[in-house]
């Protein structure tokens, strides 16, 4: 019920007389919806406060003063292009030069290894017909040793007739094995194919960095110059084929030694003479020699000495040498031959105390390679020296106030067992 009757409209003022709500000229629905609208507020979608800009228009004038420089950058451009189809152009070709080559390579290698593996084919097959031969033989032989026990004296004369024609067949048979095998030209030739092949394997999958991808800090080498560059040679093959020189040029003259590599040591032999205008080995490639002596180490010097007679090395000799010592330091001189006399060429001179524990081994006479001579090539050899009473020490064989013969060494060969030592150690 509606109380405090008449109702009056708050916006018209007109007068209602309503005695239900249900009566009231109004729909409730309806004033609800449009009241919601209208306390919707659209709010405008949010603007950026940065102006717009605008790109300026390129004017001809512009576009007239760039075009020579786009031109010029154009042009440059397709010369790059043209140069660098001209390396893909030669790069091609060696590609395709490259599988010839392998090609015949692997034709070549495929001939060689089946001309191998047909005489080891006919080497096996004559051992089948000789084993079978022999076989036969050894089978006769035990069956007449069996009957021989049977055999009555009407029998003995053809028996023993057969059995000797049965043991001079296989005395002829044990002397055919013994000549025809083996065959050297089939084993020689089967060893030689599977060694280097085994050894070109080999070498390509375990060398360590043998086939690492070189890094060219150079962008400016070319396709074909970086390939000339992997076609190199690798050092270590280079020296190993003693292809590497180390060059001294001093008031001496002209001077080459080689460096060579052995159970993983590279070794700087002596110096050599060699006449000036007098080219090296072919193919050689040379190193300057203060170069490979600036990167020993001079706290701990490994010297060697080649030991040879009858016209061949028979052995080497290794002195790590004391360099801090003025013995050793002249030793070391004397090994490389850089003030121009070297321990090359010179005779070990003597055993000393030959079968007993003093027995050492003298040499160095550089001078006269008997014994009388051998100067010292440093002015003062005296030092504070170790002494030893083992095998295997080197020392100054007259001691380092004998200028004359300063540079003659001994070598140890035996542990001294008399209670005495050795005087002026230094290797």
């Amino acid at each position: 019920m509606v109380k405090n009757l008449p109702l009056t409209c708050p916006k018209c003022r007109s007068v209602n007389r309503a005695t239900t709500i249900a009566e009231l000229p109004i729909s409730h629905t309806t004033e609800t919806f449009v009241k919601r609208v209208k306390d919707l507020q659209i709010k405008p979608a949010a603007t950026s406060t940065k102006p717009h800009q605008v790109r300026p228009k390129t004017t001809n004038k512009e576009l007239w003063s760039t075009s020579p420089e786009h031109k010029c950058r154009i042009s440059s451009l397709i010369n790059d292009c043209e140069e660098k189809l001209s390396q893909l152009v030669k790069y091609g070709e060696t590609l395709k030069d490259w599988t010839t080559e392998h090609l015949q390579l692997q034709d070549r290698l495929k001939e060689q290894n089946q001309a191998a593996i047909d005489l080891l084919k006919q080497e096996t097959t004559i051992v089948v017909d000789m084993t079978t031969e022999g076989e036969d033989g050894k089978r006769q032989l035990e069956a007449m040793l069996g009957s021989l026990d049977t055999v009555n004296s009407e029998q003995s004369s053809t028996k023993i007739d057969d059995v000797n024609h049965c043991s001079m067949d296989t005395e002829v048979w044990i002397q055919k094995c013994q000549k025809v095998f083996p065959d050297a030209s089939t084993v020689h030739t089967s060893v030689k194919v599977k060694n280097t092949i085994s050894e070109a394997l080999e070498r390509m999958t375990t060398v360590p960095g043998a086939t690492a991808v070189p890094y060219w800090e150079d962008s400016t080498l070319t396709i074909m110059e970086k390939v000339k560059d992997l076609g190199r040679p690798g050092i270590r093959r280079v020296v190993e084929a003693g292809r590497v020189s180390a060059v001294l040029e001093d008031q001496v003259g002209r001077r080459y030694c080689k460096i060579t590599r052995r159970d993983g040591r590279l070794y700087l032999h002596t110096l050599r003479p060699t006449p000036a205008h007098t080219p090296l080995p072919t193919p050689t490639y040379t190193i300057k020699h203060s170069t490979v002596m600036d990167a020993l180490d001079s706290s701990s010097t490994l010297v060697f000495l080649d030991l040879g007679w009858k016209g061949s090395t028979k052995g080497r000799v290794h002195i790590r040498l004391r360099p801090d010592t003025p013995l050793g330091r002249q030793f070391t001189l004397l090994c490389t031959g850089q003030n121009g006399h070297t321990f090359a060429g010179t005779n070990m001179l003597v055993v000393g105390f030959k079968g007993k524990s003093q027995e050492f081994v003298a040499g160095g006479d550089y001078e006269f390679n008997d014994g009388r001579g051998g100067v010292s090539l440093l002015p003062d050899l005296q030092d504070e020296y170790q002494v030893s009473d083992r095998a295997g020490a080197v020392g100054s064989r007259w001691g380092p106030g004998r200028r004359d013969r300063g540079a003659q060494f001994v070598i140890t060969t035996r542990d001294r067992s008399d209670g005495e030592k050795y005087s002026s150690i230094f290797g």
